[in-house]
């Protein structure tokens, strides 16, 4: 259908492209502040909510009412001082990353919990301990635990915004468009048409541009494609026919259309060094694809820091995929061996739950594209868990009952059903034997049936003697001093061979793409600049397109439990001033 058979135009104060967190953040604020919001999505109604709703709903919070209850003592020079050694921010352009990660640190050790407590966001008692480290005092991952559970995990963060626009829909004051998919900004200034507006569009197929002026140019719109109704379930691939175009005329734009995940060929193009793994899982919607962050660069805007990506070596094929090629991440606790393809181990203090960006490096730099942890069933019982909201149906439904279940023996539900269903899960009664599978699995002999044993029985020797040399053992044993970790984390340390314990588990791991640490570079009001520092006006960003604020808040690395928050403080702070400029 041609766009002039059907042509929708809209008019909106205040414009949200993408219904992901960020973006329903930044549309409850400017309703709040009483500014009509039309919110765009390319995707059907059965995806809003975005990335959040299948997260495992990990919140950044410091010096919390949880964390003094566990004994943890954390404070906002701690989290900062972590903060900037996990960040090695070192170039030009990561002056307002900087900025943004005091203020967002500031914000977590403040307001945060206040207000999300307000808006009746609740969270598990025992705080997690993600990215523990162990380098030295100013270097990589989180001195104490931080990592806070929604009770609800990503559906239970975004339902207190979705409820706000739903009143403000009854209103009349929010509307939603889902399957309309922006393609152009709409400006007004230096090189507009006749009719005074100019449309600046995406610069090719994820062409990064070679350079980037200043612009005076005001954004005051949109333009785009109508497409098809779709059925799609929530994730999965819906269709990209064009059925008719739009245009919206706005006050104020907010970009929260969320990292480039679910499009690998951007992800190789981006990949430092340009030495992507042959291999990849995908931890997000296809539809998550980064484009619409070269429609605000060809408007003038800057992009920053999009070589820094956050991804995970620890992904398993999921064997009921939503979406193309659908990974899910283990959440490990740290008793498995970590082995490169060749069956060494990962040097350390790269054991699992430490350091999973150096773990990354190191794997991608063998040239192989797997890894693997060896563990056994106790192992497994306690210390396996999977990212996600459809992976923790005790956290995400609130069921206390079920909850109960992961401080009892056995399996949780869901890492039984890789266990029984997962390709990548492997069972033997040897280690002989486990090699041989691990082999047959890969296709190439590159582990030795004897070697995994010695190194197996290596390491419980070393248990045996009670004291010992072995680093990650020492690890374990400081784990078990923290009271969540003790309960239902971390098993005591024992011979991983003895048959009580069996039998022996060997679980393949591919690298799995995530999130986006660089892109649209803003102040602390969410403004995105141009090359020349300048704000746009009538342009905000948030979320990941933004990096999370700024361009890059995490720099090179992240101390997870920051995403979610990240996309609250950046959306928050977007709506805010959107509605303000408005104003």
């Amino acid at each position: 259908m041609s766009s002039s058979e059907n042509t929708d135009s809209f008019e909106a104060e205040v414009v949200v492209v993408g219904a992901g967190l960020s973006g329903l953040v930044a549309a409850a604020e400017a309703y709040n502040a009483g500014r009509s919001v039309l919110i765009l999505d390319q995707e059907p109604e059965a995806s809003l909510g975005g990335q959040a709703h299948w997260s495992f709903g990990g919140i950044f919070l410091v010096d919390s009412p949880e964390q003094r209850h566990l004994g943890v003592k954390d404070s906002a020079e701690l989290a900062l001082s972590d903060w900037l050694g996990s960040a090695a921010f070192d170039r030009v352009e990561d002056h307002w990353p900087r900025e943004w990660a005091r203020a967002y640190v500031a914000f977590a050790a403040g307001e945060k919990r206040a207000w999300l407590h307000s808006l009746g966001v609740r969270f598990f008692p025992l705080v997690q301990w993600a990215e523990r480290g162990g380098y030295d005092a100013q270097g990589h991952c989180n001195s104490v635990p931080r990592f806070h559970v929604v009770w609800g995990t990503g559906p239970g963060i975004l339902q207190p915004f979705l409820a706000k626009l739903a009143e403000g829909v009854d209103a009349g004051m929010v509307r939603y468009a889902f399957r309309h998919r922006a393609t152009a900004l709409l400006t007004a200034g230096p090189g507009t048409d006749a009719a005074g507006t100019g449309a600046a569009g995406a610069a090719g197929p994820h062409a990064l541009p070679q350079s980037v002026e200043g612009t005076t140019d005001s954004v005051i719109g949109l333009s785009g494609d109508v497409l098809e109704p779709s059925d799609a379930v929530r994730g999965a691939p819906s269709s990209r026919t064009v059925v008719g175009t739009f245009t919206v005329r706005a006050r104020a734009v907010i970009v929260t259309t969320g990292g480039i995940g679910g499009n690998h060929e951007l992800v190789r193009r981006q990949w430092p060094g340009g030495k992507a793994p042959g291999y990849l899982l995908t931890g997000v919607p296809a539809s998550v694809d980064g484009e619409f962050q070269f429609v605000v660069a060809k408007a003038g805007g800057s992009l920053i820091n999009t070589d820094r990506m956050w991804h995970y070596p620890e992904g398993i094929h999921n064997f009921e995929p939503v979406w193309p090629n659908h990974g899910i991440r283990i959440l490990s606790g740290p008793s498995p061996l970590w082995l490169d393809a060749t069956g060494k181990r990962l040097p350390v203090p790269l054991f699992p739950g430490f350091d999973s960006q150096g773990a990354l490096r190191h794997i991608v730099a063998t040239g192989y594209t797997h890894s693997w942890f060896i563990l056994n069933r106790t192992i497994i019982n306690k210390e396996f868990a999977l990212s996600g909201s459809e992976q923790n149906p005790d956290l995400t439904g609130k069921d206390l009952k079920l909850l109960a279940k992961r401080v009892l023996p056995g399996s949780i539900g869901p890492v039984q059903g890789f266990l029984d269903r997962g390709i990548d899960f492997l069972q033997a009664g040897t280690a002989a034997q486990l090699a041989a599978k691990m082999n047959a699995l890969t296709g190439a002999d590159l582990i030795d049936g004897e070697a995994l044993h010695d190194l197996i029985a290596a390491r419980d020797l070393q248990v045996r003697c009670g004291l010992g040399k072995d680093t990650q053992l020492n690890a374990i044993r400081s784990a078990r001093r923290f009271a969540t970790d003790k309960l239902m984390r971390v098993v005591p340390p024992h011979e991983m061979l003895a048959p009580e314990h069996g039998p022996l588990i060997a679980v393949r791991l591919s690298v799995l793409t995530r999130k986006s640490l660089g892109g649209i570079q803003t102040d602390l009001r969410s403004r995105v600049l141009a090359a020349d520092g300048a704000p746009i006006a009538g342009l905000f960003a948030a979320g990941e397109a933004a990096g999370f604020g700024g361009g890059g808040v995490h720099g090179s690395r992240a101390l997870e439990g920051t995403f979610l928050g990240g996309c609250l403080f950046s959306g928050r702070s977007a709506g805010r001033a959107a509605a303000a400029e408005v104003g």
